[in-house]
């Protein structure tokens, strides 16, 4: 005698549901990189005007997330994401590694030379206006792709946070040396840069072993993670770039 039929309810978002979540990231990313490009043209040129160390690593980082938005633009257009995406994290990565080292370098030789950075009116403004910015995109962004399940979009609305916090980074380092004429504030900040930019790259690196996404019979949609071993992106215990609490 037959058992009686189980009904399987459909892991995530509707198919409908997935459409407006995807057209909503691909708009969100396209929204970030155009920032980005402004962002680190105004600050790279601002930079060696003021021969700012911190401003150009600012400029040069959204340099990198504009590669890393353009990534998951790249992945949502083609029809199996997951296939491209471990390419994509180690570049990011990468570009994050040499983003430290070039810092660092110049960081240091502007501590020992004693060079010192000038008051650049520019970067404060360009530095609070991303730390006013930058939050709403990042969480609008991640909302998104935790709901879709998507590991590459969640991890890139962290590398727009990112942006948030070197803004305050920078913005106070640039504030104290104007104020105060304490040429040390800016490599300081820039140092700080480096050692977040070093962070971000391990976790790009090991990313595509840290938040694997567990996928069901078709590439774009994900499984439900077993209880007790993650979350609806398919992090583990301990993996940073679908972990936290959305604010």
């Amino acid at each position: 005698m037959a058992g009686p039929l189980i009904q399987i309810t459909p892991v995530g978002p509707a198919p409908q549901r997935r459409s407006v979540l995807s057209r909503r990231i691909r708009l969100l990313v396209a929204a970030t990189m155009t920032y980005n490009v402004i962002e680190a043209i105004v600050a790279i040129t601002a930079g060696t005007i003021a021969s700012s160390t911190a401003l150009i690593g600012f400029g040069l980082d959204s340099v990198i997330e504009v590669s890393s938005a353009a990534a998951v633009a790249w992945q949502f257009a083609g029809k199996d994401p997951e296939r491209r995406e471990k390419t994509a994290l180690r570049i990011i990565a990468v570009s994050f590694f040499a983003l430290a080292a070039y810092v660092t370098i110049e960081s240091v030789r502007a501590l020992i030379s004693g060079a010192q950075a000038e008051h650049s009116s520019v970067g404060l403004v360009l530095a609070a206006l991303s730390l006013a910015i930058m939050p709403g995109l990042s969480y609008a962004q991640r909302r998104a792709g935790r709901e879709l399940g998507s590991r590459s979009a969640v991890a890139d609305s962290k590398q727009t946070l990112l942006c948030t916090y070197l803004s305050a980074v920078l913005l106070v380092g640039l504030a104290v040396n104007s104020l105060f004429g304490w040429s040390w504030a800016d490599p300081i900040a820039a140092l700080v840069i480096a050692a977040v930019a070093v962070k971000e790259g391990r976790e790009a690196w090991r990313g595509d072993a840290c938040c694997a996404v567990p996928l069901t019979g078709t590439a774009a949609q994900p499984a439900a993670a077993p209880h007790g071993e993650g979350d609806a992106c398919g992090c583990g215990p301990g993996c940073s770039c679908c972990s936290g609490e959305e604010p």
